[in-house]
């Protein structure tokens, strides 16, 4: 876990503001280039100013306060910046800033610094800023690269442009969702080609036609969707497009205790969040109520996402919510996502079918094993397939007597997944007579896997390299 402190994001407004830098070299040259394009009245302390100093002194665009800083020069402004080559000098000035509660930045010293200062894409008035807290500045630039280049350059004149609309949009649309709606309906529609191509009688037809449009839809009931959206086993990087695009337009999102805190910070900052979630043992809301809040968000005309952890139609209950959903005439759709039987597997290192050692894979659930008639055991205990069991680990005692009793080898390979796909993934390795004592070791959520195919996990383990080895059972 990094020691490095955590940054709160904003934007500082230094319009005709005072800051003090202290230092007058090629680094602070670039830090008064920044400050002065915000606007700041820039106060300088240095032993020696550089010729770009003396230019800008001459030309009454800095305050030369002379040679040496003292602590008594902080008080009238806003914020401090040190970018000096005397390391003990830049130190005493954040100390005196601390100790006034002023805001202090040091240059290449992330320890030293009540603020810091990202890379920003500046498409102004609209402005990207990626920072990586003092940590990586040159990953946080590379990113700034790679956005600069998708980043329509015309986009600031897209956001000066629609500023005159902003009043008559928040006096004809009543509520804060009609006016979101509406937004989204001009940046995504040809309102952006119109400015580029600099035809602003047109896109004020635009902006006219479509608020006018909107004004007349509001007075009609809202129609509310649902999306049931797969979350994927944890790792916020296996959310697909469409599931992130839902997330981000939800109105409500209605969420499981198996959807990773990655993925919910995914989620958009002014949606409402809901934890619906259900885990075994545990207090939880049950489904019918799940539904009936499902049904009722979407008729007062919310977008409501169902976020499932997993994929929606594998052991989410997904199957049954649509059916709801159907039986109200409610208006759905089903992103799929990366199923745990898939995604904890893969990083664990465990391949569900291999050509010499798993012929086929079965995915079943653990809930109703302890009736010994609720699967075909004599099936599921074949050699040469995969038996990947969600929710197994209350039942594992069952699960290892009745595969062992229609035939399955006590040694073959298990292997219990916990949190697969995070940074807390823990994957344990025994045999089938191991599975019991197996169970009552790990954490929950975890998935069972059980077949020759486990035993290629030290082989094949790829996750989680520069961490802790993984816990085997030894046998006896």
């Amino acid at each position: 876990m990094s020691d490095s402190p955590s940054f709160f994001a904003l934007f500082v407004n230094l319009q005709n503001r005072p800051v003090l830098l202290v230092g007058a070299g090629v680094v602070a040259e670039r830090k008064a280039l920044a400050l002065l394009k915000a606007g700041a009245r820039i106060q300088v302390v240095a032993q020696e100013l550089s010729e770009r100093f003396v230019c800008w002194q001459e030309e009454g665009t800095i305050e030369y306060l002379g040679k040496e800083f003292s602590p008594e020069l902080l008080a009238p402004v806003y914020l401090a910046v040190a970018a000096t080559d005397d390391e003990a000098l830049n130190q005493r000035v954040f100390a005196a800033a601390e100790a006034r509660s002023k805001l202090c930045n040091v240059v290449d010293s992330p320890a030293h610094c009540s603020y810091i200062t990202p890379a920003v894409i500046d498409r102004h008035p609209l402005q990207v800023a990626i920072s990586s807290g003092g940590t990586a500045p040159v990953l946080a630039r590379l990113w700034r690269e790679r956005i600069e280049r998708i980043l329509p350059q015309h986009i600031g004149r897209v956001a000066s442009f629609v500023e005159k609309w902003r009043q008559e949009v928040r006096r004809t649309l009543k509520t804060l969702a009609k006016r979101r709606y509406f937004w989204e309906e001009i940046f995504v529609g040809p309102l952006s080609g119109t400015i580029e191509v600099g035809n602003e009688e047109r896109a004020d037809q635009i902006m006219r036609e479509t608020l006018l449009q909107a004004q007349i839809n509001q007075k009609k009931k809202p129609l509310g969707e649902v999306v049931l959206v797969g979350a994927g086993p944890g790792d916020a990087g296996l959310l697909t497009l469409k599931a992130l695009q839902a997330i981000q337009a939800a109105d409500v999102v209605l969420y499981d205790a198996l959807v990773s805190p990655e993925v919910l910070e995914l989620v958009r900052r002014d949606a409402d969040r809901v934890n619906v979630g259900k885990r075994a043992g545990a207090h939880h809301v049950i489904q019918e109520n799940t539904n009936a809040l499902m049904v009722k968000l979407a008729k007062e005309g919310k977008r409501v996402v169902r976020l499932k952890g997993g994929d929606p139609f594998v052991f989410g209950r997904g199957g049954e919510e649509a059916q709801v959903l159907t039986a109200e005439g409610i208006l759905y759709r089903v992103v799929p996502g990366v199923s745990a039987a898939l995604g904890a597997t893969a990083y664990a290192g465990i391949p569900l079918t291999h050509r010499e050692l798993a012929h086929s894979a079965i995915l079943i659930s653990g809930h109703g094993t302890e009736d010994h008639d609720a699967n075909d055991w004599q099936a599921l205990a074949k050699s040469q397939q995969t038996l990947v069991i969600y929710m197994g680990t209350l039942k594992a005692t069952v699960i290892q007597e009745q595969l062992v009793a229609h035939g399955r080898d006590a040694s073959t390979p298990v292997a219990i997944i916990s949190r697969g796909t995070t940074a807390a993934q823990e994957v344990r390795l025994g045999v089938l007579s191991d599975l019991a004592q197996l169970a009552t070791e790990v954490p929950r959520p975890a998935l069972i896997v059980i077949g020759e195919v486990v035993s290629l996990q030290k082989q094949l383990a790829w996750f989680q390299q520069t961490q802790e080895p993984i816990v085997e059972a030894v046998a006896v």
